[in-house]
Parts: C-alpha cells; structure tokens; sequence
C-alpha cells in the first residue's frame, strides 16, 4: 500500500466521525483528486465539499472565517508553496481570532513537494519557517503510524494548524515500523532503544534514521531511533533522558526551513552538557538547488557510524 492511499483512508474515516465539517480546496472533489489524497470524501453528516478556484489567501480567511462562527473546516493545498500567498492571513487574522475562545476546528493540509527535480517554485520544504512566524502548530507524517495518530488527533480538533506529508512518501510503499513510545499530542515517536546512539529524525527524514539504524545492527550496535514530527517547540524531556544513555546524537533534518526546530534541541544538549558527540545532518542552500534536480540527502552512513564505534 502506497501511503496516499493509508492517509486518505484516514481523511475519510475521520471525516465520517464528525458533522457539518466543511472540506475545499482545488479539485478536492474531482480531477486527481490531489493524486487520490482526497479521493472518495462523501457528504454524509452534513458535511460540505467545495471545488474552490486558487486564491489562497481568501480561502485561508474563508476557513478563519468559519472557525470564528463555530464551523469546523479543513482545506486542502495541492502544495505548501501556495501557503506563502497566505502569509498576512496565518500571523495577522489568526492573531486576532486566538484572542477569543475558539470552539471549531480550522486546518490546513498542503502537500509538501520533496520529490525533487521541480526547480525553484515548486519545492517549498519550510514547514518549520511557517509556524515560526505564526506561532502555530503544524505536523509532518511520513509512515503508517505517525500519520495514524496524527490525523486521529488533529485532523479536526478546536483550534488552528498545519498538517502535511511529503510528496515522496505519499508515492512510496508505507513504511510500517510500530512506535514503542510516542509524545502526548504526536510530537514524537520512539522506534527503537538502544545504547551505541541516539538518532533523531525531524520532518520527513526516517528513512534516513531507519538506514542509520539498520546498518549499526549489521555491526553488532543497537541504537535508539526517534521521530520528531512536530514543528514548534515541544517538551521532549524523554528524548533527553535516552541521550543521557547514549551521550551521542545523529540529527537528521531534511527540512530546507532557515528556523530549523532541531536546533533548539541541539542548542539544549549542548547547555545541559550531556552529548560527547554529535552529528548534525541538514541541507546546505546553493543557488544549484534552485535548478530541477534530485531532492535528497546525500549521506555516507558508513563514515558516520565508524566514527561512532569504540575503537
């Protein structure tokens, strides 16, 4: 099962749950429907599908406007680089409206574009950078669980945010590793413990931790393996205290955000004085990037794991 297909399963499984929630966006309800993340939504409990035209700033105030008289909504973005147009709307309208008591859910689902070779206005990967200057929430899922307990929990809860999945994974096969821990509102998920290391995946990097992992086991190493899928400042006190274990860290941001929430992290390792090593893997910015060309980290994971193994 590719994992479009798992999350719009959970999209209408949700949406079954709960009345009058209004569902838009751009052929939400027809054409691709958004290459079948949104296929098969159905009017059932009152709830209203609307086939909107692309002007994203008035529709983010269309759905603020909704929450603000008790509405619940959810719009649908072909792509997080629409959001950009809307910018005025997430700081300046959401600022006001959070001064009041909320009772109705607004979120916004884009699809992040991370599948490479799009070129400069197609491969926004800055999810981080939005919710920094809005000081919201927001959500990445990238496998069967994470986006399971994701959308059960935010999908359509009172308040604003922004959940989203990455291009890439939603065309491939869905990764299925069960989580042995997971944060109280989905910040996090724990994958796996173990003693030679801590690895730390942010956004939509698990692949690569999942790799890292792997190819310490093939050694005779175990290493602890985290997915951090939140993007704001969050409590991650238990992630902490499994450093503290290991006292090294590989971090594994492939966001292109210039306010990476995973430095706040390493910036509280490093005051807390409780890491002997750490790797930070993270994208560069060069003007090459700005061309189609292929949109992935380029990692020497035996490089990295050697310099980790007791000599």
């Amino acid at each position: 099962m590719k994992l479009v297909n798992h999350i719009n399963e959970l999209i209408r499984m949700k949406i079954r749950e709960n009345k009058n929630v209004v569902l838009f966006g751009q052929n939400i309800n027809a054409g691709s429907c958004l290459s079948g993340l949104t296929k098969g939504l159905d009017f059932k409990n009152n709830n209203i599908i609307i086939n909107t035209q692309n002007s994203e700033n008035s529709l983010v105030g269309v759905g603020f406007g909704l929450m603000t008289q008790g509405v619940s909504s959810i719009f649908f973005m072909k792509q997080l680089d629409f959001l950009l147009l809307s910018i005025d709307q997430l700081v300046n309208t959401y600022n006001i409206i959070r001064l009041n008591r909320i009772n109705a859910s607004f979120t916004i689902f884009p699809v992040t574009v991370d599948s490479g070779f799009e070129g400069p206005q197609s491969s926004l990967n800055n999810l981080d950078d939005f919710c920094s200057i809005a000081g919201v929430d927001g959500y990445s899922m990238s496998n069967y669980f994470d986006s399971r307990s994701i959308i059960n929990k935010h999908l359509i809860k009172n308040g604003f945010r922004i959940i989203t999945a990455g291009q890439k994974d939603l065309n491939n096969d869905i990764i299925k590793i069960k989580p042995i821990m997971e944060g109280n509102n989905a910040d996090f998920f724990q994958y796996k413990v173990g003693s030679l290391v801590t690895i730390l995946c942010f956004n939509q990097s698990i692949s690569y931790g999942l790799e890292f992992a792997n190819r310490i086991a093939e050694k005779g190493y175990s290493s602890s393996l985290f997915s951090i899928n939140t993007h704001s400042i969050f409590n991650y006190s238990k992630i902490i205290k499994d450093i503290e274990k290991t006292r090294k860290v590989i971090i594994i941001d492939d966001t292109k955000s210039r306010n990476k929430t995973s430095v706040n992290i390493i910036k509280n390792m490093l005051d807390k004085k409780i890491i002997n090593k750490y790797f930070y893997i993270n994208r560069q910015f060069s003007v090459e990037s700005l061309y189609p060309c292929i949109d992935t980290l380029d990692i020497d994971y035996e490089k990295y794991i050697l310099d980790l193994i007791p000599n």
